[in-house]
């Protein structure tokens, strides 16, 4: 009997070592310990020992049978790892998933494309705050205190005293105070106005306002500015035209109009059939501007020029609602 289990032994090993699939691993098993298996058997065949053997006998078998099922296990286990194979429907030749990611917001793309043409034409870009004095928002640029701007209804007051800014012409005076010219720089940014939300119209949008300053600027300098900005932005075919106006902080002051770039200036519903589009205000600063910064007015001229974000980009693209920029309309934003 001894003899047979060391036979059993060396069969099992070596049989273990050759299976290569689960059907040939089932076989073996059931050629060991299945109801007929040959462990199996043997087992029954303890009892006709005699009685000194049989207790050896029968622990030898019983260890023989629970180190061959774990080695069945063990197989097993190593077969479900080599022989598992790869789902029939992938296809390796696709494409990757890629995670979808956003992009900038048009408003966000229209101040840097036009900041990027004032930075080639010598201006630098400046940031200031959004809530401000009326030091700086309103008497630093001339506006006197019985000016409608400067009204409850018209301003965003703060319980301090303090107010959100409602131009970035702000940032330019404090440039001023802090630096001597010459100086070349754009301010875009936020700004505030209790203004009744429509088409047109929103309490809070975008701007960007420019200043030179030197010794020797002319008006003839803020047309040459304009002019190459507009065609830049609007294209090569569009022409500028000044129009006589006020505003308290430059003097002369002008509205600049560029001829409409859908129509080519013959009218069409984006400029009211007019040929002309009204784009910034502009003109010379101001002497009490310079007095109010510390600049010695008859010592340094300037030029000024302000104009709205999303204007800009509502008349470059189309788009006839202020709104549609801040709902988060997806249809609306990806076209950009």
């Amino acid at each position: 009997m001894q003899e047979k289990i060391k036979q059993f032994k060396n069969e099992i090993k070596e049989k273990i070592e050759n299976v290569g699939s689960g059907d040939m691993l089932e076989s073996l098993r059931i050629e060991y310990v299945g109801k007929k298996g040959k462990i199996t058997e043997t087992l029954r065949q303890i009892g006709s020992l005699p009685i000194e053997e049989r207790k050896t006998v029968g622990k030898e078998l019983n260890i023989l049978k629970k180190n061959f099922e774990e080695a069945l296990k063990d197989k097993k286990a190593e077969l479900s790892v080599t022989t598992k194979k790869p789902a029939t429907d992938f296809d390796y030749t696709l494409p990757g998933l890629s995670k979808r990611i956003g992009h900038l917001h048009p408003i966000t793309q229209t101040i840097q494309e036009i900041s990027a043409i004032f930075v080639r034409l010598g201006f630098e870009v400046v940031a200031g705050r959004e809530i401000e004095t009326e030091k700086y928002n309103f008497t630093a640029l001339n506006i006197p205190l019985d000016h409608s701007s400067r009204d409850a209804f018209d301003t965003y007051y703060t319980n301090d005293g303090n107010l959100l800014r409602s131009q970035t012409s702000t940032v330019q005076v404090r440039i001023m105070e802090s630096r001597k010219p010459p100086l070349s720089i754009i301010a875009p940014g936020k700004v505030y106005r209790p203004d009744t939300v429509d088409a047109n119209h929103s309490f809070m949008f975008h701007q960007i306002e420019g200043l030179m300053v030197d010794r020797s600027i002319s008006f003839s300098d803020l047309k040459g500015i304009l002019h190459l900005f507009l065609k830049e932005y609007f294209g090569a075919q569009s022409k500028m035209r000044f129009r006589p106006h006020f505003f308290p902080f430059t003097e002369p002051s002008v509205e600049v109009d560029v001829s409409c770039f859908k129509c080519k200036g013959k009218g069409c519903s984006t400029c009211s059939h007019q040929g002309w589009l009204e784009v910034l205000g502009a003109g010379s600063v101001d002497p009490h501007v310079f007095e109010a910064a510390g600049y010695t007015a008859h010592k340094y001229q300037g030029l000024a020029f302000g104009l709205g974000i999303e204007r800009m980009c509502m008349l470059k693209n189309g788009i006839h609602d202020i709104r549609l920029f801040f709902e988060n309309n997806l249809k609306f934003l990806n076209q950009f």
